[in-house]
């Protein structure tokens, strides 16, 4: 009785069983997973099928160490890790971030040559030292907030030099944002509402901002060191 209530329990606060928590190897698939459709972003040997945001190479500053993605030094420039554009879709990675580092997980990402970044076009899954980043004491700027539009109903993020995992989940335009193990953040786009939020935030005089329900997903560069491993995706 007292394991059936606290899963009860786990359930009311919007905690779930992390899928990949008995994973033995990074930056892999089981079986199981290959069956249920995913797919790995990142083989945690190299870069090859990665590159820049409105580019077809990839920045030096963007390496592999020890099996992870690394932002090794500003000016590696946004990375795009799919080569196509999703709509539905649950996206698993981990990150770490350096002592007072910044980074992102950007998605519905329009490539354009309207716009110069991907952050004009896509939301954002804040990645943040809370701590000891002066963002961390700005609400919606937080580690798991969608940045600058909703803060999370947790506070989960680890701290720097220890890896988070998360989870981005999209069907039928309505997202969750998952980190370490507890559903932070969820919303649907192409709203009243949704809009009505777009106009409340920075981006309110960005054309084209959180208008599309498909694009691709892009990994920050914010100037400050970070990794990245277990990339991967499956469409729903």
């Amino acid at each position: 009785m007292k394991l059936i209530l606290n899963l009860y329990l786990l359930i009311l606060i919007g905690v779930d069983c992390d899928p990949f928590e008995n994973q033995k190897e990074h930056n892999s698939l089981t079986t199981i997973e290959v069956e249920d459709g995913w797919k790995l972003l990142f083989d945690g040997k190299t870069t090859n099928g990665l590159r820049n945001y409105g580019k077809q190479t990839l920045g030096k500053s963007w390496i592999v160490q020890n099996g992870t993605l690394h932002l090794s030094e500003k000016g590696g420039g946004d990375i795009v890790i799919t080569s196509k554009n999703y709509t539905d879709f649950e996206l698993y990675l981990e990150w770490k971030i350096s002592k007072g580092g910044n980074s992102g997980i950007i998605y519905n990402v329009v490539e354009s040559s309207d716009y110069d970044f991907a952050w004009m076009t896509g939301p954002e899954m804040q990645i943040l030292d809370d701590e000891g980043h002066t963002d961390g004491k700005i609400l919606k700027h937080r580690a798991g907030d969608l940045y600058d539009i909703i803060q999370c109903e947790h506070l989960t993020v680890y701290e720097p030099g220890e890896w988070n995992k998360i989870r981005i989940v999209s069907k039928n335009r309505q997202v969750e944002h998952w980190q370490n193990g507890q559903k932070v953040v969820s919303f649907e786009m192409g709203t009243p509402q949704w809009q009505e939020l777009i106009d409340h935030s920075k981006f309110k005089e960005w054309q084209g901002f959180g208008s599309s329900d498909k694009g691709y997903i892009v990994l920050q560069d914010h100037g400050d060191k970070v990794w990245f491993r277990n990339i991967k995706i499956r469409d729903l």
